[in-house]
């Protein structure tokens, strides 16, 4: 039997086969959080690169094992009280515990193992950039300047080159004692604002998103007290008229029933009146303006760090076309945000032979499969209900299309 071994057949036996890594889908603020947790960690490269090159002795043998376990041991434990440092500094929450217990790991290190400040002298500067993180600018400029003094008091300059890496880390005349301390006195300065500089970033893009989020509520909400303000300015009235009637009318009956039929065909009229003015409102705020929501949806992606192109027929639509390719349009993005690492993204719409088709595509397929969301059969269902029709799959390599077709006449 001959394998299909085409760019289509092989996307189909991909599908046969699930995948070893299964890709967890992020959004940008939650791949830019790990980066920035990533990139706070400048201070635990410090923390182990000075350290492990002075594993041995000045005059060139290995420190015994037991020690250096210790100090591996001692290491790991700066390790975990600095990351969770940072991840609380990210969260946004306090860890005073922490920076106190691995300030007291670093000063026990750097006394009870012989260094040089370019050894375990670099746990001062890696202590205060963790620090740093939770702290003001003027206490970050305090733990600086004694995280830095400690550190050189129990790790001070040596010239005294060794064999081995230590030679790069020693300064091997007295003359270099002096550059080669300024360096490391820049270096300690450095990373704490490095760190800070970082996660000031990252608050930045937070702050932004939750405004985001909140604008975004904030909009629901509006809409929510306009349609229920227009509501009752529609129906307060005539309800309120409906009910005096009707007790006139009830008042009436057994006096005067002439009257009473008279209140009451009244209430008859302004009762249809009022479920006219209803189903009116009701009918225009399920309307959806397509050129709005065109421009609300192509706003929502580059936010996401989508770049997104447009093209538009020039004439207008009927009102029930335009407010189902909206539909369309609100169901695609949603599956582009949800279910896709789209970069790309484009939105066509054309008017063809008494019909009208829009396409979105996006290169953020995922795997070779491609499929969206399970809203996208409800949406078909819509569209179907008009004559028209919705298909979603791959479409070039690497791309996701979506396409509807709706007929003009089609308007629900």
């Amino acid at each position: 039997m001959p394998i299909d071994v085409s760019e289509k057949g092989m996307r189909r036996l991909a599908r046969l086969v699930p995948s070893a890594f299964p890709r967890k889908q992020r959004s940008p603020v939650q791949r830019l959080r790990r980066m920035t947790v990533f990139s706070l960690t400048l201070g635990l490269v410090l923390a182990w690169v000075g350290p492990l090159s002075a594993l041995g002795d000045p005059d060139g043998q290995p420190r015994p094992p037991l020690v250096v376990a210790a100090a591996v041991l001692g290491l790991v434990g700066f390790t975990v009280l600095y990351m969770r440092i940072v991840r609380a500094a990210v969260a946004g929450t306090s860890a005073r515990g922490e920076i106190v217990a691995s300030a007291v790991v670093a000063v026990v290190l750097m006394l009870t193992l012989d260094g040089h400040p370019w050894s375990w002298g670099l746990l001062g500067p890696a202590w205060a950039s963790g620090a740093a993180l939770l702290l003001s600018r003027s206490a970050t400029v305090a733990v600086t300047v004694v995280a830095t003094a400690v550190s050189l008091f129990l790790a001070p300059p040596r010239v005294d080159p060794g064999p081995g890496l230590a030679e790069v880390f020693l300064v091997p005349h007295p003359d270099d004692v002096f550059p080669a301390l300024g360096v490391y006195l820049g270096v300690a300065a450095a990373a704490p604002w490095a760190n800070r500089f970082q996660l000031w970033f990252w608050r930045m893009v937070r702050a932004a998103e939750e405004g985001k989020e909140a604008r975004a509520r904030l909009a629901v909400t509006e809409e929510r007290l306009r349609f229920s303000r227009d509501l009752h300015d529609l129906v307060g009235h005539s309800l309120s008229a409906i009910a005096v009637k009707s007790e006139v009318a009830v008042r009436l009956s057994g006096t005067d029933a002439t009257r009473a039929a008279e209140e009451m065909d009244e209430v008859r009229v302004l009762a249809r009146q009022t479920l006219k003015e209803i189903r009116a409102a009701v009918r225009g705020y399920r309307t959806v303006d397509l050129a709005a929501e065109l421009r609300a949806m192509t706003a929502v992606l580059e936010a996401s760090g989508i770049r997104c192109t447009l093209e538009t027929p020039p004439e207008a639509m009927p009102e029930g076309t335009a407010t189902l390719l909206a539909w369309v349009v609100r169901e695609g993005t949603t599956n582009v945000l949800r279910h896709s690492s789209a970069t790309v993204c484009r939105i066509t719409i054309v008017v063809r032979e008494g019909g009208v088709v829009l396409e979105m595509t996006n290169d953020g397929v995922n795997g070779l499969d491609g499929r969206g969301g399970t809203g996208l059969v409800g949406l078909s269902e819509r569209v179907a209900a008009t004559g028209g029709t919705v298909t979603a799959g791959p479409g070039c390599p690497g791309e996701f299309r979506l396409r509807a077709t709706v007929p003009l006449e089609g308007e629900s």
